[in-house]
């Protein structure tokens, strides 16, 4: 069984993960045998390591983390390997794979230009 697990920054905020829950919810939508969680780095839970540990015990045989980073920086350079090898370290098992960030994705880059063109308010 294949997982996806949404890895976003985090925030105090509660309203802030509305958009990360609707990402997931729109891919149960296109998929509903989909198993997908959101994870967090910091500033609010669940972690990734406790989301891939909840999907292995779950039956995931393989798992792909998909940073929802716009920018690339510290955390999606630095930090999420570390967190990624602490996850393959975790379920040695399990196939886990991590896409690069979304703000390298040609895809999200032009579609965020046709919002722009677009100018809706």
């Amino acid at each position: 069984m294949h997982a996806i697990i949404l890895f976003a920054h985090g925030s105090r905020d509660p309203l802030w993960h509305k958009p990360i829950q609707a990402v997931a919810q729109r891919i149960v939508d296109r998929d509903a045998k989909a198993l997908v969680r959101c994870a967090y780095l910091e500033l609010t839970e669940p972690d990734l390591l406790h989301v891939a540990n909840e999907l292995a015990a779950a039956g995931a045989t393989s798992m792909c983390v998909v940073p929802l980073f716009l920018g690339v920086g510290k955390h999606a350079r630095e930090d999420l390997p570390v967190l990624i090898a602490q996850v393959k370290a975790a379920n040695p098992t399990i196939a886990v794979t991590c896409q690069r960030a979304v703000g390298e994705q040609e895809t999200l880059l032009d579609l965020l230009a046709e919002i722009a063109l677009k100018g809706d308010a």
